[in-house]
């Protein structure tokens, strides 16, 4: 796949310009309702899409919550919003927004917090996802604008603790940025999308990713801690599950990120090493600093809470799930789907090259698998498209894809 669907000829392309800050300047934060008010007010009479992004301190704090909010509107300007000094009290704000289209970069990163202050959109235009769809191989806010609008982001603190407080000037003028462009880019792309015949795509995946439920809570969550295939016992798996329970209780209770109350390895390391006591805990990395010798007692008595554990209640080393195994292991499992898989990904990949989209956007690789390793009885292709509309496809991806999943299906079945 090209790197752009406007086929911009990157050695012509002059260098961009550099924005540190806001073309207006970065507007001070609201803090009370009076200035969330007058903000809102501001919003609601201005007109076009609302660019929306927030700001979270994922790797330092437990929850997910929106530490901040930044909106942008023609004719009202760019709004930062502290939800915290608020108290997440935001109904003027959350009326302002309530018949606009959002425009988000990478939505699914956002719209969980925001739907916990009650903000929801009721249209949607997702610049990255625009990006995958109309043919860019990088599409980080940063890559996009640059390469459709001409100007380099300053970027550098995304990552940064966003609970801090005051915040830093220079932080919220990198919030502020992050929205200052969007709507333009979103114009851009909008328009790019239409030349490609790929606008209604787009515009079904937006509605799919606007109304999509919240994921379930995953049933063993301590089972992806990093490093866990070190430990090869069904008692050394408790120790793993004692630990980071432990760790998850704390971590909440005091709102900090697990992997600062301990870190992976950690854990990993004493469910290896099992220590009987807080001496024998203590001889190992990390459990000597001074933060964990003074909860080393906790450690400790989850370690021991895993080892009197009966063998019934030990969790299974191999746990089943729901899905098909690991493609690597469908040779020897069930030779014929590994067929029906290598003849379906074959047929999406041209399918995907044909029309300039990642073969990831074109059908989830879950549900690929799935209809690989357990496909519909007729083969045909109302039975396929069936399938892939019940595993979520949309519509347009079906339509793409159906015939040659019925062929590749059937000539391997």
């Amino acid at each position: 796949m090209g790197e752009s669907g406007t086929g911009t000829d990157e050695e012509a392309r002059p260098e961009p310009v550099l924005l540190t800050k806001p073309a207006e300047g970065t507007p001070a934060v609201v803090e009370s309702f009076e200035a969330l008010k007058e903000a809102s007010d501001a919003l609601a009479v201005g007109h076009g899409p609302v660019a929306v992004d927030t700001e979270r301190a994922s790797g330092y704090r437990y929850s997910q919550r929106a530490y901040l909010v930044q909106v942008r509107r023609e004719g009202a300007g760019t709004v930062l919003v502290d939800p915290v000094a608020l108290n997440d009290r935001i109904d003027p704000f959350i009326d302002a927004l309530s018949d606009t289209e959002w425009v988000l970069h990478a939505a699914s990163q956002d719209l969980p917090c925001l739907a916990e202050l009650g903000l929801r959109p009721r249209r949607l235009f997702d610049t990255e996802l625009a990006g995958r769809l109309a043919g860019f191989e990088r599409v980080a806010l940063g890559t996009l604008v640059e390469l459709l609008l001409g100007y380099r982001l300053e970027k550098g603190h995304g990552a940064a603790d966003w609970s801090r407080r005051p915040l830093p000037q220079d932080w919220l003028d990198y919030a502020a940025l992050d929205v200052e462009l969007l709507v333009p880019l979103r114009n851009v792309l909008e328009h790019e999308l239409a030349s490609q015949g790929k606008l209604e795509w787009a515009l079904e995946e937006f509605e799919a990713l606007r109304v999509a439920p919240p994921p379930p809570p995953r049933a063993e969550p301590w089972r992806r801690t990093s490093g866990i295939h070190r430990v090869r016992t069904p008692r050394g798996l408790a120790a793993v599950r004692s630990i980071w329970e432990t760790r998850d209780s704390l971590a909440r209770q005091r709102d900090i990120a697990p992997g600062r109350v301990l870190p992976d390895s950690s854990i990993v390391q004493a469910a290896i090493a099992a220590p009987d006591d807080e001496v024998g805990l203590l001889q190992l990395p990390v459990f000597r600093g001074r933060s964990q010798r003074r909860i080393a007692d906790t450690w400790v008595r989850a370690l021991r809470e895993a080892a009197r554990l009966p063998k019934s209640e030990l969790p299974d080393p191999s746990p089943p799930h729901d899905g098909p195994p690991p493609p690597n292991r469908w040779a020897d499992r069930d030779p014929a789907a590994a067929a029906r898989l290598s003849a379906v990904r074959a047929s999406l990949a041209t399918i995907a090259e044909e029309n300039r989209l990642p073969i990831e956007n074109l059908l989830q690789p879950d549900l690929v698998r799935r209809t690989c390793w357990r496909p519909p009885e007729l083969l045909s292709a109302g039975s396929v498209a069936d399938a892939l509309r019940a595993g979520g496809a949309r519509e347009w991806q079906i339509s793409l894809t159906v015939d040659a999943l019925s062929t590749a299906l059937n000539g391997t079945g």
